[in-house]
């Protein structure tokens, strides 16, 4: 993916303008930008991993067992992923057709805002240490219609709701694999964030949907993370998902040689 989304004037090396623009509802968004700023060096500090053998036509995340690089990338992936989403939303026919102003307009803009926040920043702090820009694929989303696509796609909103279920998941998969103190300070703050923006999503579907058993165990049974033990007893825990689960369903949403191999994070 290009660089198109960074406001005239930024260059690779500057925080894009929308990470210190007011965002008058969502202020915690500010907050947690700046925080991944003052972090940069932790990350940016990685030396590269040893290399690995990468399945033929898949785009390799990296290893963990020297440093947080391969977990870092797999970050930065969804990152991409998210941020083209949002991207892509804002030039389709059911955003356009929002009122200026209206609630659920100023809710996407600011998801698209600080989903580009995350990819630059990772981007950034990863710096040569980078995997290459990711190609979607969203022909499986009809970016049209709030929800329920024709043909069996995916509306804009039951897109997003998938997207930012799948990030949260992702996020609290993937802390096992940190080793530095300070990354897994700066995820941790990540992940509240995406987890306001699945919160946000689920309540313009469905109101006091946000805490479904699908994404918090409220109910009993079923493991926190697969292959993890039943729980007899709700705990009102997030669900996770390891690696090989995220991109057995991101795979589906990048074409052909952007697809990801996560083999060198277990």
């Amino acid at each position: 993916m290009s660089d198109t989304n960074r406001p005239a004037g930024a260059t690779s090396s500057q925080p894009a303008p929308p990470l210190y623009a007011p965002i008058k509802r969502r202020s915690f968004f500010l907050y947690a930008g700046a925080t991944a700023g003052a972090t940069a060096l932790v990350l940016a500090g990685c030396d590269k991993d040893p290399s690995t053998a990468p399945a033929t036509g898949l785009v390799n995340v990296g290893i963990t067992s020297t440093n947080d690089l391969g977990v870092l990338n797999y970050a930065y992936a969804l990152e991409q992923l998210e941020a083209a989403f949002y991207t892509q939303l804002k030039d389709g026919d059911y955003y356009k057709s929002l009122t200026a102003g209206s609630a659920e307009k100023q809710i996407l803009d600011d998801l698209h805002y600080h989903e580009v926040a995350h990819r630059d920043f990772f981007r950034a702090a990863l710096a040569g240490n980078a995997i290459r820009s990711l190609e979607p694929d969203f022909t499986s989303i009809d970016f049209g219609v709030r929800t329920g696509g024709t043909g069996g796609k995916l509306g804009v909103l039951d897109a997003a709701k998938a997207f930012e279920d799948l990030g949260v998941a992702a996020y609290n998969g993937a802390g096992r694999y940190i080793q530095t103190p300070l990354n897994l300070l700066l995820a941790g703050k990540i992940v509240s964030v995406e987890a306001r923006h699945a919160a946000l999503i689920r309540d313009l579907l469905a109101e006091a949907t946000f805490v479904g058993d699908d994404v918090v165990q409220v109910t009993t049974g079923g493991p926190i993370v697969a292959g993890g033990p039943v729980s007899a007893t709700p705990t009102g825990l997030e669900r996770s998902k390891s690696p090989a689960e995220v991109v057995a369903v991101a795979n589906t949403f990048l074409k052909a040689g952007s697809k990801l191999d996560v083999s060198g994070l277990v």
